[in-house]
């Protein structure tokens, strides 16, 4: 990660080497051989374009005045916002070149990636959320959902960092209504404003506020909500070998556990199987403690926000208080660990999971630990 961090170019000539750059990663070279529609980028190829933004946001004076963290984060958006154009791009039979999902799975590429080159985890997570959410300024104010939208972007991404990247990547292009595009990317910065949180968080009363928030399509921001949980839930969270049994072994308040594995055993039911049987027990289980008012730990992988949400729509909606732990570990020991184990996942499963790999954050439950084990 040091080493990337040193391309981000500093006080006082602020030059940018672009060809070290890509001769030290060939997920870099590999946008080089990428295509795009001429219609919103006549300059050129993926690796052309990201040179464009990268020299226009080291010429802007907005990002020169911030500090030298805050210019990491941005200049690590921006030459990751495309990474997964490559694995995304198709040419139509109309001729016309489409990257359709090009985003979310460049979030996914780019937390992969910073990862392995050791990111602290909340820079990779601000860089991850940066790429998802990097082309909502060309289009979001108008849209009904623009106010929850920009809620969620200022407790993940940032709306102002999100802004500068926008920025970059619309100036660092050849494309027709460009001052169109950088006109809608300051209605977005506007927005943020006004909702006070162009450089912050959304506030919300509380977290119950902010859960119920998110978690309901047309909610006011400060609508009510019930003055108490009736019981705690602990929702594991993690790669498999990344030590979540350990924590709960060690670290947990000893509350009943739920665990996907337990009842995998239990059944004898194989990982590789349908795993209908097991959920369905698991969710039994789970709503027998709801209903009891009974606090206890869901204990899985949960690698994906739509899975999660599964577990976290049923406990919010029996007035339960979530907590999500999150743990994870470096690469090389996530891989000792496994080869360790009596029955290791397959090197083929492990990649498969890599690239299901959303973090969990503060949208998703009314508090979000991050754990390094």
């Amino acid at each position: 990660m040091k080493e990337l961090l040193g391309f981000c170019p500093k006080a006082p000539d602020w030059s940018l080497d672009w060809e070290a750059i890509s001769a030290a990663y060939d997920w870099v070279r590999a946008l080089e051989g990428c295509p795009q529609d001429p219609r919103w980028h006549a300059e050129g190829n993926v690796w052309v374009h990201t040179e464009m933004v990268l020299r226009e946001l080291v010429r802007s004076t907005e990002w020169r005045k911030l500090d030298g963290a805050q210019r990491q984060l941005i200049f690590a958006a921006c030459l990751l916002h495309d990474v997964e154009k490559p694995s995304t791009t198709v040419q139509q039979s109309d001729g016309r070149i489409t990257a359709k999902h090009h985003s979310e799975k460049g979030a996914l590429r780019a937390r992969r990636i910073l990862w392995e080159l050791g990111a602290a985890p909340e820079f990779r997570e601000r860089v991850a959320h940066l790429v998802l959410h990097h082309q909502v300024p060309f289009f979001l104010v108008g849209r009904a959902d623009a106010e929850r939208r920009i809620s969620r972007i200022s407790w993940t991404a940032g709306c102002a960092a999100l802004v500068q990247v926008a920025r970059a990547d619309m100036r660092g292009r050849v494309c027709e209504d460009q001052a169109g595009r950088l006109e809608d990317i300051e209605l977005f910065a506007e927005l943020a404003r006004e909702h006070a949180c162009l450089d912050r968080p959304r506030e919300f009363a509380s977290d119950a506020h902010r859960v119920a928030y998110f978690a309901s399509p047309g909610r006011a921001v400060n609508a009510p909500v019930p003055p108490r949980a009736k019981c705690r839930v602990i929702v594991m969270s993690g790669l498999p070998g990344s030590g979540k049994d350990h924590w709960i072994e060690r670290k947990g308040p000893g509350d009943p556990v739920v665990s996907l594995d337990r009842i995998r055993e239990e059944l004898g039911v194989d990982p590789a199987d349908g795993q209908g049987r097991v959920v369905q027990l698991a969710q039994e289980r789970a709503r027998s403690h709801l209903r009891a008012g009974t606090n206890f730990i869901w204990n899985a992988t949960n690698l994906s926000r739509r899975l999660r949400s599964k577990v976290l729509d049923l406990c919010h909606r029996y007035g339960a208080h979530t907590h999500i732990v999150h743990v994870e570990t470096d690469p090389k020991t996530w891989r000792l660990r496994n080869r360790q184990r009596s029955a290791p996942v397959p090197e083929s499963v492990l990649t498969r999971m890599l690239t299901q790999w959303q973090v969990p954050d503060a949208t998703e439950a009314h508090r979000v630990d991050h754990v390094q084990s």
